[in-house]
């Protein structure tokens, strides 16, 4: 059996991380909120929730409701997605790694360690606490280095620039409600122009750009609520493919599970289960 992995989370960060360990030939299931709050759809296993099946690049995804839905999900060469926001899918699964890739800037709410290794992605995590390792996520010389002691950078608040434009990019709601979108993701959108209702408060692009991201159409939203991403550069493909960042991070994960000696025995056909 592949060396088993729990992704809790399946937006586009952790679906970098699900990319990269599902083509290292891991088995990897992702866990979910039964309403994911993701942005960028076209690049998140999280979609799955929604849609039913979903594919990220070449990789196909599929919800499920059982193990043995998951498991044959495995064998069909498939990534399974479940809802499960408490990631009790672990007592089933017996994950030799399991990857926090939420981004609650919170740190784990499971007892640690909830698997032989525990991989923490971004600020909240404190390696030795409440993990393994953690992961750097803040873009710079730092991103994608692990941490087997101590934390990352502290959240800034202040999203990443994109063509010289950094807070103007997220899209928020004006209030709380339900959203109705007027546009797709991939969708080139003009300065003014109307994106998303929320309870009659109009969301408008604040300048010429692409809708990189955007949460499901009908889903309630909080004030303030990151709810979309536009994107300066105006290239629809950029959309549809994971980002730097997300693989960068999910490269990151792989060399922490190749790092430690008891997981690489698993790879070599010892299923051994050696707690860090």
């Amino acid at each position: 059996m592949p060396l088993r992995v729990l992704v809790r989370g399946g937006g586009d960060l952790g679906s970098g991380v699900v990319m990269r360990l599902h083509q290292a030939g891991f088995w990897v299931l992702v866990t979910e909120l039964e309403k994911p709050l993701v942005v960028r759809r076209k690049v998140a296993f999280a979609e799955a929730i929604y849609a039913g099946k979903t594919h990220v690049e070449e990789i196909r995804a599929r919800r499920v409701f059982t193990a043995d839905e998951a498991y044959k999900c495995f064998m069909q060469g498939e990534v399974p997605v479940v809802v499960d926001p408490e990631a009790r899918a672990r007592i089933w699964f017996k994950p030799h790694v399991l990857v926090d890739a939420r981004l609650t800037k919170k740190g784990s709410d499971l007892p640690h360690p909830a698997a032989p290794l525990v991989i923490g992605i971004g600020p909240g995590f404190v390696a030795g606490h409440d993990c393994h390792v953690v992961i750097e996520s803040m873009r710079g010389h730092t991103l994608g280095r692990l941490y087997w002691e101590g934390s990352t950078e502290p959240d800034t608040g202040i999203p990443e620039s994109v063509g010289g434009y950094d807070a103007q990019r997220v899209l928020r709601a004006p209030v709380e409600g339900i959203l109705q979108a007027y546009v797709d993701i991939g969708d080139v959108v003009k300065q003014g122009q109307l994106i998303a209702k929320v309870n009659g408060g109009e969301v408008c692009a604040p300048f010429d750009g692409v809708i990189r991201g955007l949460v499901a159409n009908g889903l309630h939203v909080t004030q303030g609520m990151k709810i979309g991403d536009l994107d300066p550069r105006r290239n629809p493909k950029y959309c549809y493919l994971v980002s730097d960042k997300s693989l960068a991070i999910g490269g990151a994960a792989l060399a922490a599970i190749l790092s430690v000696p008891s997981l690489r025995s698993v790879l070599y056909g010892d299923d051994g289960w050696s707690w860090i």
